[in-house]
């Protein structure tokens, strides 16, 4: 292949550095809009850069929206722990790295550094999405208490998740903890219905159960259920970009994706001590 534009180059340079699959994700983006649509797309989103008050990362932040036009939002623009490159946070859970002036940009990577062996592009993003314990709306959970529940985790859930399923499998495993499960249907129809009928039922915690570990469907709702928690836990879910189940957060802000294995479980726990008090 010829290399005869800028363009080509920098494309080139991703493939070859940050991965074929995020690289060409962004091609494609850029690719999909004729010249004058993305130059009008291009000055809009550079109208909504964010400002963060060191003019070079708001110059880094602007030649990336005007230069890839479909570039989800940004959220912000820090000093990345590479001397003279960017840690741009975009999507609310996407992380690419720039250098000085955006001429070059890793998508795709994991920034890890070498002497403690720490992926640093995780630990910014918890960081970035870590929660606080009481902004959590701990009324509009289900909750199970196991042992002393002196610990505390909460978990996002969809009553469909195959995932799901398997971690609360494990969660009935861990002592001496109080889980609070917040129902949030994102994967259709019938998840809809399962969680109206679950979070009706007389005892919710033992139809959420009954359903996840052994099968049992929920006795379908009848007459009138005030369901707005469901409502309010979908709304929360979206400000707070959980896009995923299950997701789990822990005393101390920290936030974990996926069906964690009961040993990382513990050890977050034992890391996030007690929850705030009041």
């Amino acid at each position: 292949m010829t290399l005869t534009t800028p363009r080509a180059l920098l494309w080139a340079l991703l493939l070859i550095a940050a991965g074929a699959a995020a690289a060409l994700a962004l091609n494609r983006a850029w690719r999909a809009l004729p010249a004058d649509a993305a130059s009008a797309v291009a000055a809009a989103a550079a109208a909504s850069v964010p400002v963060s008050g060191d003019p070079r990362a708001d110059a880094v932040a602007r030649v990336l929206v005007e230069r890839i036009p479909r570039l989800p939002p940004i959220d912000e623009v820090q000093p990345s722990p590479v001397p003279g490159w960017w840690q741009v946070r975009f999507g609310g859970t996407e992380i690419l790295y720039a250098d000085d002036g955006a001429e070059h940009i890793l998508v795709g990577g994991t920034l890890i550094e070498t002497k403690t062996r720490s992926d640093l592009t995780e630990a910014a993003l918890s960081k970035a999405l870590a929660v606080a314990w009481d902004q959590l709306p701990l009324q509009d959970a289900i909750v199970f208490r196991q042992g002393s529940g002196e610990r505390v985790m909460a978990v996002f859930v969809d009553p469909n998740c195959g995932y799901c399923k398997r971690f609360e499998r494990d969660l009935t495993g861990i002592r001496d903890v109080t889980i609070y499960a917040f129902l949030i249907p994102i994967l259709g129809p019938d998840s809809e219905a399962k969680s109206r009928d679950i979070w009706c039922a007389k005892d919710r915690g033992a139809a959420w159960r009954g359903w996840m570990l052994d099968g049992v469907v929920p006795p379908r709702a009848m007459g009138a259920c005030d369901t707005a928690a469901i409502e309010r836990n979908l709304a929360f879910s979206r400000s707070h970009r959980i896009n995923g189940t299950p997701a789990v957060f822990f005393a101390d802000g920290t936030r974990k994706p996926g069906a964690l294995p009961p040993a990382e479980v513990e050890r977050l726990l034992a890391a996030a001590g007690a929850p705030p008090r009041k």
